[in-house]
């Protein structure tokens, strides 16, 4: 499985975007995907959590704003981030979860917020 982070731009403070994570293969074979981040100068670290049965969880940061979701139908995994804050300027990738796969993180995509 291969996964490729999209959908990232420049975006103004309150603003939305949405997030695809494709994978090449079938993403049922990975149980639980996340979406993480790293800003310039931090460490990579997951925003958003979804498992094959639908559950989900957040980071602190983007509760209440920053929405995952799956379509397996599709092969992929959506983030929409809306109310986007200066702080979540940093590049977004997905992966698997807890335990990410060396090999599934691709490019990632820049989302860049302005204020």
């Amino acid at each position: 499985v291969q996964l490729q982070a999209s959908g990232g731009g420049l975006v103004q403070a309150g603003g939305s975007l949405r997030l695809s994570c494709a994978a090449s293969g079938s993403i049922s074979s990975i149980d639980t995907v996340g979406w993480y981040r790293q800003a310039p100068g931090k460490q990579r670290g997951w925003v958003a959590v979804i498992s094959s049965g639908g559950g989900t969880n957040y980071a602190d940061p983007v509760k209440s704003r920053f929405t995952i979701s799956r379509d397996f139908a599709k092969n992929t995994v959506y983030l929409q981030m809306n109310n986007l804050k200066p702080e979540d300027t940093a590049v977004y990738y997905c992966n698997s979860w807890p335990i990410p796969v060396k090999n599934y993180w691709g490019q990632g995509t820049q989302v860049t917020v302005s204020s």
